[in-house]
């Protein structure tokens, strides 16, 4: 029987925690109790990784079409997440975990905007893992992000246009100092990826699964990694490249 220790886990897993408003209507729940029942699922998740030995979880909690939903909802949602970056801060400081932030932050209340740059502050100095929660963040708009900064330098003089490649690009998108990631996982049935990490995931193995995410377990996040083991990832090569590779190594 294969178990986890003999398998080579992702370094960099994504999670889209999606399905919380319909896990409320499955189980007749007020509404907004699905992201309560959702916030909670989160921290056995974190946890887990982090004892397995994975090096970076970047999770969606409000992206920036989330905006369009009903105030109330997204007035919930703010809230919600600041309690949760609350109750994050002594777990990090605990599990030496690096808490970190992406996304729009123009969009955000200056409490919250000062809640975030505190609480990165005060985790980054550690190393097992960095947990990284995207928040008013969309793919496009980091990527057009990277392009304006590039732009100005650019302008400035800092940096030749002929000097702009994919590596260079690279490091100008959020989490340009992560690996990049290797496993995106969906909950709650659909199958896109919603405009999330588009250049970090160009190369992701991507896991969907019909588990609306307040019933996600790490006994699930476990057969997301047995499945990942078993794709091949070939980056643009054929098999034979890949097999001659391994026994090269």
């Amino acid at each position: 029987m294969t178990t986890l220790d003999d398998i080579h886990l992702p370094q960099h897993v994504a999670i889209i925690m999606d399905g919380n408003n319909r896990f409320a209507k499955k189980k007749h729940l007020e509404k907004g109790d699905g992201h309560k029942e959702g916030k909670n699922t989160l921290d056995p998740i974190v946890e887990h990784c982090r004892e397995l030995g994975v090096k970076a979880l970047t999770v969606f909690a409000f992206s920036s079409e989330n905006w369009n939903r009903p105030q109330p909802e997204v007035d919930l949602l703010m809230q919600l997440l600041e309690q949760t970056i609350y109750e994050q801060i002594p777990r990090m400081i605990r599990f030496e975990i690096a808490l970190r932030f992406i996304g729009d932050r123009s969009r955000l209340s200056a409490d919250l905007q000062q809640l975030l740059l505190s609480a990165e502050a005060k985790t980054a100095h550690f190393n097992k893992m960095t947990l990284t929660i995207a928040i008013s963040y969309g793919g496009m708009w980091d990527i057009a992000n990277a392009a304006k900064q590039i732009a100005e330098k650019v302008a400035r003089q800092e940096i030749r246009t002929e000097e702009i490649d994919t590596t260079l690009f690279g490091q100008y998108v959020q989490l340009g100092d992560l690996p990049a990631v290797d496993l995106l996982i969906r909950t709650g049935g659909d199958y896109r990826i919603s405009n999330f990490l588009l250049w970090q995931a160009a190369y992701a193995e991507l896991y969907f699964t019909n588990t609306l995410w307040p019933e996600f377990t790490t006994q699930e996040l476990d057969q997301a990694f047995k499945i990942f083991t078993k794709r091949e990832r070939r980056f643009g090569k054929t098999s034979e490249q890949i097999l001659q590779e391994k026994i090269e190594k």
